[in-house]
Formats: structure tokens, C-alpha cells, sequence
């Protein structure tokens, strides 16, 4: 069935404006996935926060001006689907490499990060990168290490002379 002029229009403002927001886009090509692996996928998209849709080149080079993602639009051939974090920046990355590994008809054609087009060898790279959790723990554990460090320090002589006296008193009963 034919998309209509309002159709159409609807669907450049709705990737537009996820464009807008998104953190990363990954579009990858999709040709020969079935229908199942297709929906395999969108569940592991929606269940990590990654929008993900497949669209006609001409409609997403439209919806993608004036985003940062304005660099994909060359790229922009045969049949994608656009993948876009909307949480963390290797959200998306992680999907579509995920499904990947495990199914080698999907191949990533593009990826782009904060306006800057990356090879698409360099999804692994994207797709190793911390959530935001894990990057908030990583910065705690950094910013509480000279404090423990310090306190341990702190504590060490009442603890070096606790155990002074402790190897005293074992060597006294052993006098005994």
C-alpha cells in the first residue's frame, strides 16, 4: 500500500524528532532477515530504550537535516533500518551488534555519534562503552579510592600496635 503525502510527513516528524534527542544512530542492512529475525529484533531494541525503524532513504535523509546525524544521509542506500539510543550512546551499538553476531544477513552500514560518521567497524567500540549506571559506579569507585587509601592509613598504626602487643603476649605465655 502506498504511503499518502500526510503518511509520509508523519514519519519524517517522528524520526525527526528521535533524531533530535538520540545519543547514536546505527542504520544497518537488513536484506534476506526474516520475518521472525525482524521481530526478534525490534523486541531487543524496545527492551534496551533503542528506537528502531525501517524507512524509505528519501524519507529519512528528509527527517535527518538539521540533526546531527546529517552525515549518514549519503550512506543513505538500498534497504535499512535506523537504529537510534535514545538512553546511552552504545545502546543501539549494542543491539544491532548483538543481533549481528548471531545472524550475518544484518550487516551495519552506518554509524554516527554526536555528528561524526564512524566506520562501521567501529560499532564494537560503541557498543563497549559503559551505560550510564556503569560509567556513575566507575566515577564513585575512582572518586572513593584515596579516601578508603586514607583512612586505611589513618587506622594503620592503631593496628600495627594492636598487633605489637598481641605478638608480645603470645610470646610471653609461650615464656610461660
Amino acid at each position: 500500500m502506498a504511503l499518502t503525502l500526510e503518511d509520509k510527513k508523519a514519519i519524517v516528524a517522528e524520526v525527526a524528532e528521535v533524531a533530535a534527542t538520540a545519543y547514536s544512530a546505527v542504520a544497518a542492512e537488513y536484506r534476506g532477515l526474516t520475518v521472525g529475525d525482524m521481530t526478534r529484533l525490534r523486541a531487543n531494541a524496545r527492551n534496551a530504550g533503542v528506537y528502531l525503524r525501517v524507512v524509505r532513504n528519501t524519507l529519512a535523509r528528509r527527517a535527518l537535516e538539521g540533526t546531527s546525524f546529517e552525515c549518514m544521509q549519503e550512506g543513505l542506500t538500498g534497504p535499512l533500518v535506523l537504529a537510534f539510543s535514545q538512553e546511552d550512546p552504545g545502546a543501539a551499538a549494542r543491539v544491532i551488534s548483538d543481533f549481528a553476531k548471531s545472524n550475518d544477513k544484518l550487516i551495519v552500514r552506518l554509524v554516527s555519534v554526536s555528528g561524526k560518521l564512524l566506520a562501521p567497524g567501529d560499532i564494537e567500540r560503541l557498543a563497549k562503552m559503559p551505560t550510564k549506571d556503569q560509567a556513575i559506579s566507575l566515577l564513585m569507585a575512582v572518586m572513593k579510592a584515596p579516601i578508603e587509601k586514607f583512612v586505611r592509613t589513618l587506622a594503620e598504626p592503631h593496628a600495627k600496635l594492636t598487633r605489637t602487643v598481641a605478638a608480645v603476649r603470645d610470646q610471653k605465655q609461650q615464656a610461660a
